[in-house]
C-alpha cells in the first residue's frame, strides 16, 4: 500500500465513523423535520467557507501526490474539519460519493468578459444579445452521461477505500443543475447596464430572450430526467438542508418529481414585485413545475415579494437574506414554508468578531422564528473572509449554537 492509499484510507475511516454516529443520525432527522415543516427548532449550518484562511496545524494541507486522490482528500479533510470545528447541525453522507461524469454542449453562447484594468478582479460582460438573430444563436444543450469514465472513477475509488467506507455513484442532487437561474445567467451574456436598460427600452425583446432560455432550461431538465441523472435523497440544497420525508424517489430511476428544484433572480433585488413576477416568477411557474419540491431565492431580499413568490408550484423553502426584514418574512410565512435565513457574513470580516452584534442579529432571528412557529434553516454562507483569523468563525459558531439551544430548551 503506497502513501496516497494510506492517507485516503485513514481519512475515509475517520469520516465514516462520524457519518454513522448517533449525532449525525439525529441531525438527519432534524433536517427532515425542518423540510417537513415539523421542526422542533431551526438547524444551524455553515457553508461557503474561505478555506484559504482556515488551515490550522496543516489539517487542510493536502499530502497525496496523485491528482485524482487529492480530490478525494480535499473533500474528506474539509468535511472532517467542519465536523470537528464548525459542526453546527451539519450532516455527513454515510458513503463516499463518486459523481456521475456529465457533459453539456452549452447553449450556443458563452460570456465574454473584459477586465476593467490590468490585474483587477472586476470585469465587464460584453452584450451578445442585441437582435432577434442573436436570440436564434441560443440552442438546447445536449447532455451526455459518460458511464465508462464514471465507472473508471468508481473502480479506482473502490480500490483504495473498499472495506473502509461504502462507495456510491451519485447523480445531480438539489443544486445548480436543478436551479432555474436563467435571469442571473443572462447578465453574463448581456452586461449589467444593457440588461437593465433593455427592460425599460425593449421589454418585449426581453420576454423573447427569457422565454428562450427558459425553454432551454426545461429541455435540459427533460434530458436529466430521461437519462436518470438526478440523485434521490439529496443531503443539501445549495447550503440548506434537503433531506425530507415528502420526497420518496424510486431509486432505480430518479426523476425530477423526486428531487428539489430551485429558482432565483438575484439581479432583480431592486425590482418591484410586479416586475419580479412578470419577468421571472411567471416563467419559473412553468420551469419548476416538474420538481417535487422547490426552494426559491438566494441573496435577493424577498420579504416584500412573498405574495408573488408563493405562486410557484410545490414551493417549500424561501430564502431570507440579511437584507430582508426577518420579522416581516416570518410573520407572513409562519408555518407554511421553510425559512432559509441567512445571517450577515460581513461580521466575520473584522479583525475581532463583534460578539454583541452577532448575538443581537441571532436574537432577532430566533425571536421571529419562534414567535411565528416557523420551520427554518439558519445558514451562514458567502463568507468571503474571516480576516485571516479562523477564530472569528469558530466564535460565531459557538454563539449561534448556544443561543439556539437556549431558545429551544
Amino acid at each position: 500500500m503506497n502513501k496516497d492509499q494510506k492517507i485516503i484510507r485513514r481519512l475515509a475511516a475517520q469520516y465514516y465513523e462520524y457519518a454513522v454516529s448517533d449525532e449525525n443520525l439525529r441531525n438527519m432527522s432534524m433536517h427532515r423535520a425542518v423540510n417537513d415543516l415539523k421542526a422542533p427548532r431551526p438547524v444551524v449550518l455553515i457553508d461557503e467557507i474561505p478555506w484559504h484562511e482556515m488551515d490550522i496545524d496543516d489539517e487542510l494541507t493536502l499530502q497525496c501526490e496523485d491528482g485524482f486522490f487529492r480530490g478525494i482528500e480535499l473533500f474528506l479533510r474539509r468535511e472532517i474539519y467542519r465536523w470537528n470545528r464548525l459542526r453546527g447541525d451539519m450532516v455527513l453522507r454515510p458513503y463516499i460519493s463518486v459523481p456521475k461524469v456529465i457533459w453539456s454542449t452549452g447553449i450556443g453562447l458563452e460570456s465574454i468578459e473584459k477586465e476593467n484594468q490590468e490585474g483587477a478582479k472586476s470585469h465587464t460582460y460584453v452584450n451578445q444579445l442585441k437582435t432577434d438573430e442573436d436570440i436564434n444563436k441560443l440552442h438546447n444543450e445536449v447532455i451526455t452521461y459518460e458511464e465508462q469514465e464514471t465507472m473508471q472513477n468508481y473502480e479506482r475509488t473502490a480500490e483504495i477505500i473498499a472495506g473502509v467506507a461504502p462507495i456510491k455513484i451519485c447523480g445531480e442532487g438539489a443544486g445548480w443543475v436543478a436551479s432555474c437561474k436563467t435571469i442571473d445567467d443572462l447578465v453574463r451574456l448581456m452586461g449589467l447596464d444593457t440588461f437593465f436598460y433593455e427592460f425599460i427600452d425593449r421589454p418585449d425583446f426581453m420576454h423573447k430572450i427569457i422565454g428562450r432560455v427558459t425553454d432551454i432550461y426545461m429541455d435540459k431538465i427533460r434530458q436529466y430526467d430521461e437519462l436518470g441523472l438526478f440523485e434521490g435523497n439529496s443531503y443539501y440544497n445549495h447550503c440548506t438542508a434537503a433531506l425530507t420525508n415528502d420526497l420518496k424517489p424510486d431509486l432505480t430511476h430518479v426523476r425530477a418529481k423526486d428531487v428539489w428544484g430551485r429558482g432565483l433572480a438575484q439581479i432583480f433585488a431592486s425590482f418591484s414585485p410586479e416586475m419580479l413576477y412578470e419577468f421571472d416568477i411567471a416563467y419559473a411557474v412553468r420551469a419548476l413545475a416538474p420538481f417535487g419540491l422547490v426552494y426559491y431565492g438566494c441573496c435577493e431580499p424577498l420579504d416584500k415579494k412573498l405574495d408573488v413568490v408563493k405562486k410557484i408550484p410545490n414551493l417549500r423553502k424561501i430564502s431570507i437574506t440579511p437584507w430582508a426584514d426577518i420579522d416581516n418574512a416570518a410573520d407572513i410565512i409562519r408555518g407554511d414554508y421553510v425559512l432559509a435565513v441567512k445571517p450577515n457574513p460581513s461580521q466575520l470580516a473584522t479583525a475581532k468578531l463583534d460578539e454583541d452584534s452577532v448575538k443581537k442579529e441571532m436574537g432577532r432571528i430566533l425571536a421571529a422564528i419562534k414567535k411565528n412557529g416557523c420551520s427554518a434553516d439558519i445558514v451562514l454562507k458567502d463568507i468571503t473572509t474571516v480576516h485571516g483569523d479562523p477564530e472569528n468563525l469558530f466564535k460565531w459558531h459557538d454563539i449561534a449554537m448556544e443561543m439556539v439551544n437556549d431558545y429551544y430548551t
